[in-house]
């Protein structure tokens, strides 16, 4: 055979080989990368808890990507503001799998707005790894397109609960987020407290978004508790206990994870914030014993050198490691469905952080540890 004519002949084989994987690829997956999305606030009262996050996924990313990422595909996200709006939530996730072709999801933020996009991926068959919220519709039943990374709100509340009435304490009151973050909570509490024969003192609720908790504090503030479980975020949690004080009571301040240690103290300065107790979901940031934590601040350093470590951060890049690690264990084309049986195959270790799966158990962990902020900002433990 003529050399043009074995040329052409090579050319077209490649060409055809190239046309045969697009044809046969899942959606989201190209010769070259493999796309992602995400929908979590990076503006308004919630922003930098979307912000931190996607640093976090994009620095585990980011690190695959420099070892060749999976397969020779590179790890890509495209990532759109919710602004921790339902609707939004819901609008983003059908336009990153419409109209952007993502492979998967990763990363979402909030109870109301992950379990309203739960509806649409589910029904698309994208999977969803990790969201920043331990509401039970995210659980049970169990939905196999949806991978938990944290306790849930049930475990959160149990253990604050059985811990204040183990010092004695047994005038509890709950301030809530009036949505499915903050109901969840408040059934956390009220469900463990009455496993002590006890109920809340009182009981105050606040708009998702909302920052003035004057009404709230008073309610609660006329019943004196000795102790309050704040299931809200930043700003409308830095309001109460700032208008509890102003109202002289001072008991025991506690919350739950979501309202993000490090910014809690940002908000309210190292001496206001001093003394308010905080479950955590995640590893301890700034534990450099564990080999995730290490992986986690060295990645970090490479992709947002001026970032500081977080537990939102953390949480975000512990979401893009169980991602690429579903995707390692595919053998052969990536799809959906192999992703999902490659998560539900064996536990995970991170190094320090396990989580595991089953078709049956999407929970992921249980893990919890009580945190109180002490002197100058610090997170102790």
């Amino acid at each position: 055979m003529p050399l043009h004519t074995l040329g052409r002949a090579l050319l077209a084989l490649a060409v055809g080989a190239v046309l045969s994987l697009s044809a046969h690829a899942a959606t989201g997956v190209s010769a070259d990368a493999i796309l992602l999305g995400m929908s979590s606030p990076f503006t308004g009262p919630n922003g930098s808890y979307g912000i931190a996050m996607r640093t976090g996924v994009e620095a585990a990313l980011a690190e695959v990507n420099r070892r060749g990422g999976i397969g020779g595909r590179k790890l890509t996200l495209s990532a759109r503001d919710d602004g921790y709006e339902t609707e939004r939530s819901v609008a983003n996730t059908r336009a990153l799998i419409d109209d952007t072709g993502v492979f998967a999801l990763v990363a979402y933020y909030g109870s109301s707005p992950t379990t309203a996009a739960m509806a649409e991926f589910s029904k698309a068959g994208v999977p969803l790894v990790g969201a920043i919220s331990g509401a039970g519709t995210l659980r049970e039943p169990v939905n196999r397109h949806m991978f938990n990374l944290r306790a849930s709100y049930a475990d959160e509340t149990a253990a604050i609960v059985n811990h204040l009435v183990g010092l004695g304490i047994s005038k509890v009151a709950v301030f809530y987020q009036d949505d499915g973050f903050g109901r969840s909570g408040l059934d956390g509490v009220e469900k463990t407290l009455a496993t002590h024969g006890l109920k809340p003192s009182a009981t105050a609720a606040i708009t998702r978004n909302a920052t003035d908790a004057t009404q709230a504090a008073a309610s609660i503030a006329a019943a004196s508790p000795q102790a309050v479980v704040m299931v809200t975020l930043l700003k409308p949690t830095a309001a109460f206990v700032n208008a509890m004080r102003a109202a002289g009571q001072n008991p025991q301040f506690v919350t739950l994870s979501p309202v993000g240690a490090e910014l809690l103290v940002a908000e309210m300065g190292a001496q206001a914030a001093r003394g308010i107790g905080i479950t955590q979901v995640m590893p301890y940031p700034w534990n450099d014993a564990l080999a995730l934590v290490r992986d986690y601040r060295e990645a970090v350093k490479h992709h947002a050198p001026d970032a500081k470590p977080s537990y939102y951060g953390l949480e975000g890049y512990i979401a893009g490691r169980v991602m690429i690690e579903g995707l390692t264990r595919i053998q052969g084309e990536p799809t959906r469905e192999k992703l999902i049986a490659a998560l539900e195959q064996a536990p995970i270790d991170l190094g320090g952080y396990r989580l595991s799966y089953s078709p049956t158990d999407h929970f992921g962990s249980h893990f919890v540890e009580l945190t109180i902020i002490g002197r100058n900002g610090r997170i102790l433990r």
